[in-house]
């Protein structure tokens, strides 16, 4: 019972929709080495340090704390989504999501509003 409780515990932030909240809590530093990881495994030299990335990754979450709010729900639970299921949530994907999204959007609404 106590192992069903924990791992209840553990996957419940995965599973909870991101839009009634704050911006997801994700762990930059795991992120980065796992990036750094799999760069070293592909025998990659091209690509940041841990530290740039970490870097990147805390500029790219205060701009999205910024856009958080002003971004409907539903793209917010589309781009988080996606990410977790292509496996890449950072806070850099995040960012390029609901800008791009954002973008389409707007494209749409003055195609429509032309016709």
């Amino acid at each position: 019972m106590k192992r069903v409780l924990v791992l209840l515990a553990i996957s419940l932030p995965l599973f909870t929709p991101p839009a009634f909240g704050r911006v997801p809590e994700l762990n930059i530093k795991a992120l980065c080495e796992a990036r750094s990881a799999d760069a070293k495994r592909a025998h990659s030299t091209a690509g940041q340090t841990t530290a740039e990335c970490e870097h990147d990754e805390e500029a790219a979450k205060q701009q999205l704390n910024t856009l958080w709010t002003s971004t409907s729900a539903s793209t917010r639970d589309q781009c988080v989504s996606e990410a977790r299921s292509l496996g890449t949530t950072s806070y850099l994907d995040l960012v390029t999501c609901i800008q791009m999204t954002d973008e389409i959007k707007s494209d749409e609404k003055k195609r429509t509003s032309s016709k």
